[in-house]
């Protein structure tokens, strides 16, 4: 398959998930046709995340949300030419998203890199971080799961830090050591590459659920 050759629709549609009318919790058994545990990449973009984590993870099952419809086809074309069974891919707002089709306790990582951060004050309101967004990501997430969190932009980093505080059962760890990229599809996502290309810092944090008793 030549790179930039765009699939048809029908040969991308196994891959794309509609929100159901009216909204139901999600059957991860019955979209994926096993039950592997399954981790949910919150605005994937250009998918390169989910493409890497997708092929070096078979035994997980990926799904990726994106508002954008045109990132949502422009994946699925990627995941389709590698033929990532594990892949699902859903245009939806995740806030609405997670409240209205992620069962609780069923996640087992929430990945959100890089949420646009809204620079202008009157559009804070639009920002994917908020207390309730926090709230679904404790619920959805199962005993032990993870949530990772990348931005470069210091400010939002410490409101998103200052929401998830509160959270009690989502318990901070220690990131990993940043690893040094080996190649130019080695990043976590389109905008980490740009950034540390760029020489700019990168804020991360990583939360485990914990249970109320532990």
């Amino acid at each position: 398959m030549r790179r930039g050759v765009r699939l048809p629709l029908v040969q991308l549609a196994p891959y794309l998930l509609v929100v159901p009318d009216p909204p139901e919790p999600l059957d991860f058994r019955a979209v994926f046709g096993n039950a592997h545990p399954v981790e949910i990449e919150i605005g994937f973009g250009k998918g390169l995340f989910l493409i890497n984590a997708a092929m070096a993870r078979p035994d997980i099952n990926f799904v990726g949300v994106e508002i954008e419809r045109k990132y949502q086809l422009f994946t699925a074309n990627r995941v389709a030419k590698r033929r990532l069974a594990n892949v699902r891919l859903i245009s939806a707002d995740a806030r609405i998203f997670l409240r209205d089709c992620i069962v609780a306790d069923s996640v087992q990582t929430l990945h959100v890199y890089f949420p646009d951060p809204w620079w202008k004050k009157r559009h804070h309101k639009r920002r994917l971080w908020t207390p309730e967004f926090a709230a679904e990501c404790e619920r959805v997430l199962r005993p032990g799961g993870r949530l990772h969190v990348a931005t470069d932009v210091a400010d939002y980093f410490q409101v998103i830090a200052g929401i998830l505080t509160v959270r009690k059962q989502l318990r901070p760890l220690a990131p990993p050591v940043e690893k040094k990229p080996e190649h130019n599809l080695d990043f976590l996502t389109n905008f980490e590459r740009k950034s540390r290309l760029a020489g700019e810092p990168i804020y991360r944090s990583f939360h485990e659920k914990i249970t109320t008793a532990d």
